[in-house]
């Protein structure tokens, strides 16, 4: 035994059974982000409750399953609950999602199996996921085509009530398309030349003749904007011209315009394959969807793009400056106290909180640089900001500064590894020693370099705390790309995953429904963070293989 422990064999197998262990925690934390964050959309089954409350009053509750629970009886007694009859020790209760906001209040509910008469699943209760209000439940009994009633039975039902929801949804579309392209461009160009007019007239050159061309420019886009505007009124009018009637579990007839809702489902009496097919349709929507109800419903798409936009701009910054610092520390600069006390300095600012590089972003970038900026070349919008405020290229920059010493220290790593031989054989030959670090060097330590980006954008997509000073915001209108002169507009705020989580999570108004895409939207974020690094490994181990003929 003694021979054994000497061997220093129980403290192998004492580092192999904690990575084991830390490997298995991982895979079950990302399982269980998975599990819960996809099952949100699995079309449940909607549920007809018969209820009567200890004081007799019936009531019919329609809803989805959310959350069930086993809770003490006396705890329920104790908050001033009472029973005909002792239930035993626990009664189980359930979460309910009742959806219907604008005539119940909150779209959850609590109800007891104490309480209730009697369960049913009926295939004629339909679920209407809404632009606003959340979804709504209930029988459909009539759709109001142009002014007329037409009753829906078993054999029209899925026809004319989908086929009126899909020319609504459609013509909705068409709508939101016109009012984003070319409406929207109408008002940039306004904008533009507002601004260019200011510009003309701080500097001096604002002539008779040149306002007489500025006011005519602005009367064309004003004449294209009013053509636009009722063609994009008359296509709100025909999306608001149908609607439907549905009869709710109050037993009320209740008329909902076919342009305030985006779906329609029968989910009681779909087949396994048309719930797989609906859960594949609704990850789909959640992906390339756009946000809606403070972000509770809709989908995360600016979130992704902002997101991704963000990390690679911030991956071209900070890639070559990192490599030039390494470069210089380990191949120019002489070895003394000041090298040394910048390598410390440099390895120091990897400990530095997140929340501390978001300040200095926001007091150097934004104020001093980015102010400095609108005094020089934006002065005609001024005092509202163009680059004085926070976006996506100062988010960028910060981020850059954080992750700066992760590459720097990974490169000079890599360059360290480099045998001193490979240097003196190219110098030998005749190369100088820039075209020695151009040609040899720098290819060898490449896959090096790769690493500490690697690690730079696993870092920065996760952060949150400095994005929240410099430029990531909770709902933004407009995308940092467009078909607006000049097309990346960097000075724009973004939307981010991690705030994404950050804002649903806590900042929401509604909790219960804002859980599951807490889930969603992390197990979205890992996937993002994932396919980053693993674009970037690829290409790691393409160049590793490419220049592993120089090794030798």
């Amino acid at each position: 035994m003694g021979k054994w422990f000497k061997s220093g064999s129980p403290w192998i197998w004492m580092t192999g059974g904690a990575v084991s262990i830390s490997l298995i925690a991982v895979l079950g934390l990302l399982l269980l982000i998975a599990w819960r964050g996809l099952s949100y959309f699995w079309p449940a089954d909607i549920y007809q409750w018969q209820l009567e409350n200890n004081r007799g009053e019936k009531s019919t509750l329609i809803g989805e399953i959310y959350d069930r629970e086993q809770v003490p009886t006396e705890r329920l007694i104790s908050a001033g609950h009472t029973f005909n009859q002792h239930p035993g020790e626990f009664v189980e209760r359930y979460l309910v999602k009742t959806g219907n906001r604008e005539f119940v209040g909150l779209d959850f509910r609590w109800i007891l199996a104490t309480d209730i008469v009697s369960r049913s699943t009926p295939a004629g209760i339909a679920k209407f996921e809404r632009t606003k209000n959340g979804n709504f439940y209930g029988y459909p009994v009539a759709v109001i085509n142009d002014g007329k009633r037409i009753a829906l039975t078993d054999d029209n039902i899925e026809t004319a009530l989908t086929a009126q929801i899909e020319r609504a949804v459609d013509l909705s579309s068409q709508a939101l398309s016109l009012q984003k392209s070319d409406i929207g461009s109408i008002n940039y160009s306004l904008e533009r030349l507002r601004l260019k007019a200011r510009k003309f007239e701080l500097d001096g050159k604002l002539t008779a003749q040149a306002k007489a061309d500025f006011d005519q420019q602005a009367k064309q886009l004003n004449d294209e904007y009013l053509l636009l505007e009722n063609a994009l009124f008359d296509l709100r009018d025909q999306a608001a011209r149908d609607s439907v009637v549905i009869r709710d579990m109050r037993g009320q007839e209740v008329t909902l315009n076919l342009n305030s809702i985006l779906d329609v489902t029968y989910v009681n009496h779909l087949s396994l394959l048309a719930k797989i097919g609906h859960w594949f349709s609704g990850l789909g929507h959640f992906v390339n969807d756009d946000p809606r109800e403070a972000n509770t419903e809709g989908g995360v798409f600016p979130a992704i793009f902002g997101t991704v936009f963000m990390v690679m701009l911030m991956a071209v910054i900070v890639t070559p400056f990192g490599v030039i610092a390494a470069i210089y520390l380990h191949e120019y600069a002489k070895k003394g106290p000041i090298t040394k006390m910048i390598r410390i300095a440099v390895i120091n600012l990897a400990g530095v909180p997140s929340i501390v590089y978001g300040v200095f972003g926001l007091g150097f970038f934004v104020y001093m640089l980015g102010g400095s900026i609108d005094q020089l070349f934006y002065p005609e919008a001024l005092p509202a900001p163009t680059f004085g405020s926070p976006g996506v290229i100062w988010s960028a920059l910060t981020l850059a500064i954080l992750t700066l010493p992760v590459v720097i220290v990974s490169t000079e790593e890599g360059l360290s590894r480099i045998p001193s031989a490979v240097r003196q054989g190219s110098l030998a030959l005749g190369a100088t020693k820039a075209e020695t670090l151009w040609r040899i060097v720098i290819p060898m330590a490449s896959p090096a370099i790769m690493t500490g980006l690697i690690l730079a954008v696993a870092r920065a997509a996760g952060e949150v705390a400095p994005l929240m000073l410099v430029g990531v915001v909770k709902l933004a209108p407009t995308l940092p790309i467009d078909m607006n002169f000049p097309f990346v507009h960097l000075e724009r705020k973004f939307m981010h995953l991690g705030f994404h989580i950050y804002d649903v999570g806590f900042q929401s108004p509604n909790v219960e429904a804002a859980r599951p895409l807490v889930y969603a939207t992390s197990f979205l974020l890992v996937s993002v963070i994932v396919a980053l690094n693993l674009t970037a490994i690829s290409v790691r181990n393409h160049l590793r293989e490419k220049f592993r003929s120089l090794e030798h």
